[in-house]
């Protein structure tokens, strides 16, 4: 199984070769405000032309945003605008190039309706301290030493890492992995160099191959699953806020940068800054470690996992649990078990996001109208059971897996109903059965969807 799969490590580069890449980032940022400001030069002179009444095909030319037209007209001025340009690498400018094209057409894919999710604004010009510097090559000499503690990246030349690089350079010893591009990029105040890899991955398969585990995520513990683990949230963001403060407060008594009068920041602004950044890295590191650890160990034991489709952006308008909902991470945990599913030979099914997971007895099926969020056991009035709410939602979304193989073909609606949550338990409705492929990911669809299988409610 062929997948793209990325390597990050971190580098010790030493003042000249920081400078560098300084450098090259510094020349992607050059590149990519000049084109964005001769783009929309141009499609303001044809809105300007426009409100004069001159007819469209008087108008002034416009420009293409494909990246090609965009690097040919960069290297048409490119001896005008940046004399230097010999001085850094020719991906420099092609990553800030590309990049433009990129958001050029994101904007224009959301204004047409081409594009889901949230509207996309028009490109911003890049500034030179609040930018992260970032490199991309994706040609020339890219390759790691046979020591595993180097790399060699056109016009930078060799790196020293700071960790070994063994586990891609095995792979590309055995002709599994091949590397696409290597980006070079400053983040939490250290240096990282990033692999995008081709990588040949074995077909892998669960340790439990007809285990079925529902989890359901929340604040109080990461994650609830249907077996009855509780898997506790760390909280960093909520440990290390008072560390946090206190470099926050330090920093607010420095002599800043000011754009109205063109006041430079400091040096101990500066470095006040780095050590701000450096501690807010530590906590994302600190989730990202964490997450990764309960993601593969979930998905190399269980064959299917259900999780519900949860409203994030629209739990992140409390402000009271907004900040815990974020440093909990509810959509990386999605994301990461969407493809390490696949990975390891199982599947992960959605649960739709009206699903009543939390308000339906796992017992009975018998659904309630009203829960409060202060109620953290569920009583049902039918049957008489008393579960963890969150045990309970587990159980639910776990049984989903067995409609699903009922169904067949095609992922199952685990919603049951509309926003309203009726009393009563759920019939399923069977429509055209199928076979469903191995390692198949499901999602279920909203109602009035194309499901092979429908969960409706019985009243």
């Amino acid at each position: 199984m062929k997948t793209i799969q990325a390597y990050r490590f971190a580098l010790d580069l030493t003042p000249g070769q920081e400078r560098d890449v300084l450098a090259h980032a510094g020349a992607a940022r050059v590149a990519h405000n000049w084109t964005l400001a001769r783009v929309k030069a141009v499609m303001d002179q044809r809105t300007a032309e426009r409100t004069y009444g001159v007819p469209d095909d008087q108008l002034t030319e416009s420009v293409s945003w494909s990246l090609p037209a965009l690097r040919k007209a960069w290297n048409t001025a490119k001896q005008d605008v940046a004399p230097w340009w010999r001085d850094c690498s020719k991906e420099a400018f092609n990553t800030g190039l590309d990049a433009l094209a990129r958001a050029l057409k994101n904007w224009a894919d959301s204004r047409s309706g081409k594009r889901k999710g949230r509207p996309v604004g028009f490109p911003r010009f890049k500034s030179r301290r609040r930018t992260t510097p970032s490199v991309r090559f994706t040609t020339g000499a890219i390759r790691v030493e046979p020591d595993r503690m180097h790399v060699v990246l056109p016009r930078l030349g060799r790196l020293k890492l700071h960790e070994s690089a063994r586990k891609l350079a095995r792979r590309l010893d055995n002709g599994t992995a091949r590397i696409m591009s290597a980006t070079v990029r400053r983040d939490g105040g250290r240096w990282h160099v990033l692999f995008t890899c081709e990588v040949e991955r074995a077909e892998g398969a669960p340790a439990r191959p007809g285990s079925v585990v529902g989890v359901d995520v929340g604040i109080k513990h990461l994650a609830v699953l249907s077996t009855g683990e509780l898997v506790p949230n760390p909280r960093h963001l909520v440990s290390a806020q008072a560390r946090l403060r206190t470099f926050g407060r330090a920093l607010s008594r420095k002599q800043g940068p000011d754009r109205r009068t063109g006041r430079r920041a400091s040096y101990r602004w500066q470095r006040a800054a780095n050590r701000l950044g450096r501690a807010h890295a530590r906590v994302a590191n600190l989730r990202r470690d964490g997450l990764h650890k309960f993601t593969t160990r979930l998905t190399r034991e269980h064959a299917t996992i259900v999780v519900e489709d949860l409203n994030v952006t629209g739990m992140l308008r409390n402000r009271r649990l907004a900040r815990h909902i974020t440093d909990a991470g509810f959509t990386e945990i999605r994301r990461q078990l969407a493809y390490k599913t696949r990975w390891n030979g199982g599947r992960l099914l959605v649960a739709d996001r009206w699903y009543p997971s939390s308000k339906t007895c796992s017992g009975c099926g018998a659904a309630k109208a009203k829960l409060a969020l202060s109620e953290r056991e569920y009583h049902c009035a039918a049957c008489g059971l008393v579960m963890d709410r969150d045990r309970n939602a587990a159980s639910n979304l776990a049984a989903l897996a067995a409609q699903f193989d009922t169904a067949g073909s095609g992922p199952v609606a685990g919603r049951g109903a509309d926003r309203k949550t009726r009393p009563g338990g759920l019939v399923a409705t069977k429509r055209q059965p199928g076979t469903a492929p191995a390692g198949q990911t499901g999602t279920v669809p909203p109602q009035g969807g194309t499901a092979d299988h429908v969960l409706t409610r019985a009243h």
